[in-house]
């Protein structure tokens, strides 16, 4: 076989293996909105009291409702804003193995997956919720969890498109290897570069 017949099909396989996946993450989010039409569970993405303070008004109005921060802020900071909101504590989970936004989905879609939760609000802020919502998609999608998404008002401006691209691809990478590259950063972006410049050089 030539190199060039090699690498077109390393390119169909790679191409083929991505629209499976994303033509069968639509049905599992179909799914599991159909069977859990009702939010189970709120997920704060850490990343400023602002989101905190938010949550827990928000947790006051869904009383049944248990609560994870992802990498938010100190134990002490988020017990006192959520004591201050009369939430009790028994209904706070706190999560401090992200340490992006990647890894704030798949270091706890497992917990959502054995405690049998299929649909939660998604707390961020309104910048950050195209990104959120994006990788959210994939990675929660993947594993048959819906989510509601709910922003935080900021001044800040909307994200790049590039950004979501790169979360984007490093959620399909966990989808397909476990791994999301946060730990592997340099080494994961020298292999993407290698690799289309292969199939496409």
């Amino acid at each position: 076989m030539c190199r060039h017949q090699f690498k077109w099909r390393c390119c169909l396989t790679s191409a083929t293996l991505i629209l499976i996946l994303l033509s069968i993450i639509p049905l599992r989010l179909a799914i599991a909105q159909y069977q859990s039409p009702h939010p189970q569970a709120i997920l704060t993405l850490g990343g400023g009291r602002d989101r905190e303070k938010f949550t827990a008004q928000f947790a006051q109005t869904h009383p049944s409702l248990d609560i994870w921060v992802s990498s938010g802020s100190p134990p002490d900071v988020l017990y006192t804003i959520f004591q201050n909101a009369n939430i009790p504590i028994q209904r706070v989970h706190l999560d401090y193995r992200a340490v992006d936004t990647v890894t704030n989905f798949t270091s706890l879609v497992a917990d959502f997956k054995r405690r049998k939760i299929q649909h939660i609000y998604l707390i961020t802020s309104d910048y950050h919720i195209p990104r959120a919502k994006a990788i959210a998609t994939l990675v929660l999608g993947s594993q048959s969890i819906t989510f509601t998404p709910i922003s935080v008002p900021s001044n800040q401006p909307p994200e790049s498109w590039l950004r979501i691209l790169r979360d984007s691809i490093r959620a399909l990478l966990w989808i397909i290897t476990g791994h999301t590259g946060a730990t592997l950063k340099p080494q994961l972006i020298s292999f993407v570069l290698r690799y289309l410049s292969f199939v496409l050089g």
